[in-house]
């Protein structure tokens, strides 16, 4: 059946569940203004939860390897828990690994050469020899960042860095100093800024010695471990895990990935925000259940009229749900439309990344269906004492 007859015939004959609710249309725009504000409530809540940690495994995913060392103390990847060199080497030589990289990562203070304000950024680092991430822009710069104290910069950092994309691209020089020493800008690379970093800087292992010291580059955060060709992923993890200590850990990458979340999960300031959604759902349950309860009550002379003349409570219950289903729809169209707005508002007041994605608006409309079938199954409990005697 087309879209077009279905149209035609809702005009026709609509649902009574519909019928019902725009018979009273303020007590109808009421309840969807309520809905609107209870989605809008869980958005921003959903929103400011992605934002906050939806990059946490950015670094992760662009990591280009099979298997993952990392010291088995590290809860996450920017804790400082680094492991020695020397695992690498006994690594590499484990039938079925064909390479054994390391990959670094430290925090340093990026002095904006404008500005002269110190902003927290990222250090990438490892051998231009053995590039350890999948990312095309910066595999075409390597030759860049093999040379002194020569970093490139995410263009997608935080403004506090300063203008370093527009004064690159007009060819102008950049430098400035980091961790006492004098570093200047030799590309751009594309990744995307988080809530605990400003921006992210990639260079190769011997300007992260100069920058850290000379024992910098024997601890390593991730040692990228790539298997051969038709060898079993977990097959070769055993062997790994059976030859090296047990103070480093082996993972695969869907553990390596799965082991970051896992830490944020639990985050104190994830517990705030899902504490908002429940809040936000039991408004809309509130909301909802009113409405819902103040029409049963209202039409409860008809339906004693209709089980009076043979309707079961069944299709009664029906046309409650029909009327929770039309509210969930009608009032999530309102509530999406507005948080994209405010998204986009917040965004530019914040400058960070706060875009409404697919699986969040998903999660909100599932949370509103619930939400409204929830309240109209607690409202349908007045259509039990329905009866026709007591009516009439």
């Amino acid at each position: 059946m087309s879209l077009k007859t279905l149209l035609k015939k809702f005009t026709k004959e609509p649902p009574l569940g519909w019928a019902q609710l725009s018979h009273q249309k303020v007590r109808m725009i009421v309840a969807l203004s309520g809905i609107a504000f209870a989605d809008i409530l869980i958005f921003m809540q959903l929103g400011f939860y992605t934002s906050m940690f939806g990059g946490i495994t950015r670094i992760h995913e662009h990591l280009n390897g099979d298997l993952f060392l990392v010291s088995a103390r590290a809860k996450t990847l920017v804790d400082g828990q680094n492991f020695d060199h020397r695992y690498l080497y006994q690594a590499a030589a484990i039938d079925g690994i064909t390479s054994a990289s390391p990959f670094y990562y430290s925090n340093a203070g990026w002095i904006n050469p404008w500005e002269k304000k110190v902003t927290n950024v990222a250090i990438l680092a490892f051998d231009p020899a053995h590039p350890v991430l999948d990312l095309p822009e910066v595999n075409q710069q390597l030759e860049q960042i093999k040379l002194p104290d020569k970093v490139l910069v995410d263009r997608l950092a935080r403004p506090d860095l300063g203008p370093i994309e527009e004064t690159f691209e007009q060819g102008k020089p950049i430098t400035t100093e980091m961790s006492e020493r004098r570093i200047s800008v030799g590309g751009m690379f594309t990744l995307g800024s988080t809530l605990w970093v400003e921006g992210y800087l990639i260079t190769s292992d011997w300007n992260y010695l100069r920058l850290y010291g000379k024992d910098s580059i024997d601890n390593v955060t991730v040692g990228v471990l790539k298997v051969e060709t038709g060898a079993e992923v977990e097959t070769v993890k055993q062997k790994v895990r059976a030859t090296l200590p047990g103070d480093v850990a082996v993972m695969t990458h869907e553990e390596f990935i799965a082991a970051e979340k896992d830490f944020y999960k639990d985050h104190p300031a994830g517990t705030i925000f899902n504490f908002g959604v429940m809040m936000g759902f039991v408004v809309g349950v509130v909301i909802v259940y009113q409405v819902l309860f103040a029409d049963v009550n209202d039409h409860l002379a008809e339906y004693a009229t209709l089980k009076a003349m043979g309707y079961s409570d069944k299709s009664l219950l029906i046309v409650v749900f029909q009327e929770a289903i039309i509210l969930a729809v009608l009032g999530f169209i309102p509530g999406f439309g507005v948080s994209i707005g405010m998204y986009g508002l917040l965004e530019a007041l914040t400058t960070m990344p706060l875009a409404m994605q697919s699986d969040v608006a998903l999660r909100v409309f599932f949370l509103t269906i619930t939400m409204c079938l929830a309240s109209g199954a607690i409202a349908i409990r007045k259509l039990h004492s329905a009866d026709p005697a007591e009516v009439f």
